[in-house]
């Protein structure tokens, strides 16, 4: 059980009475230690009270003591989190189509693999959530403003072809001017926005990825990283074969600066399985709940074990 917070805490004076239970229950116990003491035959003593289990007493105190702490928060009225569908949301999908993404470590090739995961990602998401689409190379663009639209969203994957270099930092930039040009609600508010930004290989142009990330942290936008393809996966550029991993402290370092989170993906399942993991994270949104019964239902709980702890100290078992 963790400690929520209250709509009603001045009620929560009850619980000064608790440390004054615990005193008055040990100077108790020590007064009939001393009292007994008094008492030379035991023998006679035993025979005219039987012996009582001390921890059956130590449990229906403890049991009482908890009840009491657990009704008297139920009675302040506690606030818990749950996690609640959100209405509405921006998704910027940041996918990497350097030449790197040629690699056949995940068939047919990184680039392919990701445009069939990043399109049952798409599907998946509520129908209400804009998305757009944003490639990274060394020259990222904004392929797609956010839309609801899923059949323009599919095609612009589909779309996505090879290109030179590895900008992270400029295409999270991209990624934010195009969240920031997400249609506002009836209301005119502006939805909440994540980034979820998949590379398979190191920044190699534009500024640094760190310096785009703490941009993204101060605008409270979270980016989700994907650390996409094996550690062995190669590419001929030039008629030279060139190993390309991707760069995992950075992408580490991008997700907790924005409050988001990493993942690692080196095949079709695996990936499948990150962008189902992201879905459920941006699609749901924790929200203040009163638990007053959560709270009364531990009460009772404790209530009946200190019950049946008493009845048991004064029932002569066979």
């Amino acid at each position: 059980m963790s400690w929520p917070s209250f709509m009603a805490p001045d009620r929560l004076w009850m619980l000064l009475i608790v440390p004054f239970i615990i005193i008055a229950y040990i100077w108790a116990l020590r007064r009939k230690k001393k009292t007994g003491m008094r008492f030379t035959n035991t023998t006679l003593l035993a025979a005219v009270m039987p012996r009582q289990s001390q921890w059956r007493r130590h449990v229906a105190v403890g049991a009482a003591l908890l009840a009491l702490i657990a009704l008297t928060a139920a009675w302040a009225r506690p606030n818990g989190i749950e996690m609640m569908p959100r209405e509405r949301a921006t998704i910027v999908m940041v996918i990497d189509v350097s030449l790197s993404m040629q690699a056949t470590d995940i068939e047919p090739n990184r680039l392919e693999a990701e445009k069939e995961a990043a399109i049952k990602f798409l599907n998946e998401l509520p129908a209400q959530f804009n998305v757009s689409v944003v490639s990274l190379s060394g020259s990222p663009s904004a392929l797609m403003l956010p839309t609801t639209d899923r059949e323009a969203a599919t095609n612009v994957i589909n779309s996505l072809d090879f290109k030179e270099s590895t900008a992270i930092g400029e295409a999270i930039y991209t990624a934010i001017s195009s969240l920031q040009q997400a249609p506002a609600g009836d209301d005119d508010s502006m939805a909440p926005g994540a980034i979820v930004l998949l590379s398979d290989g190191v920044n190699t142009a534009g500024r640094a990825p760190a310096q785009a990330a703490a941009e993204a942290g101060n605008l409270e936008v979270p980016i989700y990283t994907i650390a996409y393809g094996t550690d062995n996966g190669w590419v001929d550029l030039d008629g030279k074969r060139e190993r390309v991993q991707p760069d995992v402290p950075t992408l580490q370092h991008i997700a907790e600066r924005t409050g988001g989170q990493y993942y690692r993906a080196e095949d079709v399942s695996g990936l499948e399985k990150v962008y189902s993991n992201i879905g459920s994270v941006v699609g749901q949104m924790p929200v203040e709940k009163e638990i007053t019964a959560t709270w009364a239902g531990y009460g009772l709980i404790f209530a009946a074990i200190a019950a049946l702890a008493a009845v048991s100290m004064g029932a002569r078992w066979p």
